[in-house]
């Protein structure tokens, strides 16, 4: 049974402990509610650049490697992330040095150095470069749909940033961002493992009770303005077509994310999940095929990804439409539908094994406004029907919603034919 402590400490930081005395580790994570969307204009990139600077010393481990054993020699391997709205520093550590990594935690991010600027955008640089072509064209598929979904705004930028932006960050602009968003009210910490909540709130209390600074302002809202479908083709010397179906999705919050979550199971979910059976068993024409969900606070994106052959081009784009709108006219069989919310209960039911996973629901969940327990999320789930799924395939997969990117050998033909085909989707879906 997982048992939740709460706790919020003076200066406004969340705290909570979950206590998991049946496993042998323990989890220490600090999310934090910044990411690419908070950046300043001209200034893509600096949340991700910020959340690597914290790794190049502190006032109390001077050096990279002195920040680094000091975690090693509690069981630990820190390790840091950063998307669209959060940053998230986190930690594996043996559960009877939790309060000593909360300790260097405190260190990071209340007294880090901010040294090294120069190497670390040399670092950046490199990851930044992964992205791009022969010809410094962007070629990440994600990166590409973000800018379709939401142009001119945050989250339709890389959250790495450009390589002018990058070369472009000073000392006062790391400072300027940390002091504004860096601050306990913006800010959770869980612990979850075979530990002590009360031992792990004093901890907490001791290493980051000092910390303070006010809320930082909402983020911007992102336009809602796509009313056809929108593609980019990119060239890129390769033997493959990366592709990404990014339809426009909902907001973390809208009551119909538990059916999407079912949808991207029904299409992506497993071996025996639509788009598998059918690009790949039936076909031959894809190795894997993947679906993500990202849902943000005021919108969101149903992601479809894969690769195939320049030959296979059309043929894939129209499977992978074929399937997008089945799920939107026709009302699906419910015993496929059980078999996928049988799927789903188990998934739910293997993460109480997981510190990560864990620390993930209580620890974003808090920080997002949108916390539930894994006996919620059954529930919700095991509520969804049939009519449901139709409901909200049909809003999810319409025509307004596609972005479609393509990067890759294509050449012109290839291009208008798929473009084609997508008018077709529009006609055919709107005649339903």
């Amino acid at each position: 049974m997982i048992s939740c402590h709460t706790k919020t400490l003076a200066n406004g930081l969340r705290l909570k402990a979950v206590r998991l005395p049946h496993l042998h580790s323990a989890e220490i994570a600090i999310y934090l509610k910044v990411g690419g969307r908070h950046d300043p204009p001209g200034k893509e990139g600096l949340s991700h650049f910020l959340e690597h600077m914290l790794f190049r010393g502190t006032a109390d481990y001077p050096t990279t490697l002195e920040l680094e054993t000091a975690f090693e020699a509690l069981g630990g391997s820190v390790n840091a992330a950063t998307d669209a709205d959060s940053t998230c520093f986190y930690t594996r550590i043996h559960p009877r040095h939790a309060v000593d990594g909360i300790d260097i935690f405190a260190s990071m991010l209340l007294r880090p150095t901010l040294s090294g600027i120069d190497i670390e955008k040399r670092i950046i640089t490199e990851e930044a470069l992964e992205d791009s072509n022969e010809n410094g064209e962007d070629i990440n598929t994600d990166n590409l749909a973000s800018r379709l979904l939401w142009p001119d705004h945050p989250l339709g930028m890389p959250t790495v940033g450009t390589l002018e932006s990058i070369a472009a960050f000073t000392d006062e602009d790391l400072r300027g961002h940390m002091n504004r968003f860096y601050v306990p009210a913006n800010a959770v910490i869980t612990v979850v493992g075979d530990i002590e909540p009360d031992a792990v709130f004093s901890a907490c209390d001791r290493s980051f009770g000092a910390w303070q600074g006010s809320l930082p302002p909402d983020a911007s809202p992102a336009p809602d303005d796509q009313n056809r479908f929108r593609t980019v083709f990119v060239k890129d010397l390769d033997s493959q077509i990366a592709l990404q179906f990014a339809f426009r999705g909902f907001g973390r919050h809208d009551g119909r994310i538990t059916t999407t979550r079912l949808i991207r199971r029904i299409l992506c979910g497993g071996g025996s999940s639509r788009l598998l059976m059918s690009l790949r068993e039936r076909l031959g024409i894809a190795y894997s095929v993947s679906a993500g969900l990202s849902a943000y606070e005021e919108t969101g994106c149903f992601a479809v990804d894969m690769a195939t052959a320049p030959e296979n081009l059309l043929l894939a784009v129209e499977e992978v439409l074929r399937e997008t709108r089945r799920l939107a006219v026709e009302t699906m069989d419910a015993g496929e539908l059980d078999r996928v919310k049988r799927g789903y209960f188990f998934d739910l039911e293997y993460s109480r094994d997981s510190t990560y996973e864990i620390g993930v629901r209580y620890g974003w969940g808090e920080l997002m406004g949108m916390l539930t327990t894994i006996e919620q999320d059954q529930e919700e789930s095991a509520a969804v029907t049939a009519e449901g799924i139709l409901a909200t395939a049909r809003t999810l997969f319409a025509p307004a919603n596609l972005n479609l990117v393509a990067v890759g050998p294509w050449k012109a033909p290839m291009k208008r034919d798929v473009e084609k085909l997508l008018r077709k989707y529009e006609k055919e879906f709107s005649s339903e």
